[in-house]
């Protein structure tokens, strides 16, 4: 039995065809630039990867991309389901659910508190739907794995009515990947998750942090967008919220400009005046650059802060998980992470630290440490188990 799984971006189309038993995957691309001229999709099958130009192409047209490659590999008739990454699901949403015309307004109605998320979510939902009339689509949100956040963690100090008319709280990110490091550490470490307090940190382009008590999110760094928290690729993490109102008189900007320079040209991309790209940055730093030094000194000081900040949450630490494109393969990040959490009980083996980037999941601390593990996300797999779950299908 396999699922096709859908993780759409505001210009790109990440897909997935995974067999949810197993974690097999027979197929899978991305698809990016949509909309524009240099429009082109990656597909990665049986170790051969190909390209092709979409020139232009929208969701609609990679879709059919997507129904071409299955055809030609005889897989469009085994594919039994459809699993969407949605990244905002509000308060309503704490669990996977099968998408109806009712699910659909509902994740719509979440716009407002992800512009720059939902809405490409919700166009791939729909070429999809068109592409796959006969299945079963599933919604699995980002947002549905902190809805567990007790009221201490989610609540902010504002005005009551902001909350219970407009929902303003912590909704908390990237439960699917918070989620299956937990349930992955707790394997490596040989101990039922339930039994475990555990921090994650997810460190992409987007980053942060998650108390995980028995398997249940706790508390997260991120809040009622994924603006909230560490310093990021391109956004800012925590910054004063009178940011806005100082800059607005003082610059012209509007808020919407304002909002869109924290998410878009701010984080590592500032601070350095160089680039996103933390493997970039750490090579520049190394060869003398002043702004790329700091970015990663602020970034790895941010992290340690919410780290620490987790472990108010559990009271009781059990392991530390990195994962994400940073924090799977940069050694001089998590090294300079760890050096700043001794009192919580971490200790570095420089050895296997050095040897994880290389794509493996494995410890890192050494024999007198508390726990600290590198482990690869499969935000993919999650998703297709989470559906085959939903549509109590049996997986193979």
């Amino acid at each position: 039995m396999w699922t096709l799984v859908l993780n759409s971006g505001s210009s790109s189309l990440k897909f997935a065809v995974i067999d949810p038993a197993s974690g097999e995957t027979r197929i899978s691309g991305l698809a990016e630039r949509l909309g524009a001229e240099a429009a082109s999709m990656r597909l990665d099958s049986d170790g051969v990867r190909q390209t092709h130009s979409l020139n232009g192409g929208s969701y609609a047209e990679a879709m059919r991309l997507v129904l071409a490659e299955l055809d030609a590999l005889g897989l469009r008739q085994d594919v039994r389901a459809v699993g969407h990454r949605v990244v905002h699901g509000g308060s309503r949403f704490s669990a996977p659910a099968v998408i109806t015309p009712e699910v659909l307004e509902a994740i719509r109605e979440c716009v407002p508190l992800a512009p720059l998320h939902n809405p490409a979510n919700i166009a791939g939902i729909e070429a999809a739907m068109n592409a796959f009339p006969g299945l079963p689509q599933v919604a699995v949100f980002d947002t549905a794995f902190h809805q567990t956040l007790p009221e201490v963690a989610y609540r902010y100090a504002v005005p009551e009515e902001w909350y219970r008319q407009h929902g303003v709280r912590r909704y908390g990110f990237h439960g699917i990947s918070h989620a299956f490091v937990a349930g992955e550490a707790a394997r490596m470490l040989d101990r039922p998750v339930s039994d475990l307090n555990l921090i994650t940190a997810h460190l992409g382009n987007g980053c942060s942090v998650s108390a995980v008590a028995g398997g249940r999110s706790v508390d997260s760094s991120m809040g009622l967008t994924p603006l909230e928290g560490l310093v990021m690729g391109t956004r800012s993490g925590n910054v004063d919220p009178g940011l806005h109102d100082y800059l607005a008189r003082v610059s012209g900007l509007t808020l919407t400009q304002i909002t869109a320079a924290l998410n878009r040209e701010s984080g590592l991309l500032a601070l350095s005046g160089l680039t996103n790209d933390m493997r970039e940055l750490e090579e520049a730093a190394a060869r003398g650059h002043d702004g790329a030094r700091l970015a990663v000194e602020i970034f790895v000081y941010r992290l340690a802060q919410g780290i620490a900040a987790m472990a108010v949450a559990l009271g009781r630490v059990d392991g530390l998980v990195f994962t994400g494109g940073i924090g799977e393969n940069s050694a001089t990040v998590r090294a300079a992470t760890l050096a700043r959490l001794p009192f919580l009980g971490f200790r570095l083996d420089d050895a296997a630290n050095t040897a994880a980037v290389r794509g493996q999941s494995g410890s890192i601390s050494a024999p007198d440490s508390l726990p600290a593990l590198v482990v690869n996300t499969n935000e993919e797999w999650m998703i297709a188990r989470e559906t085959a779950e939903v549509l109590s299908l049996t997986p193979r």
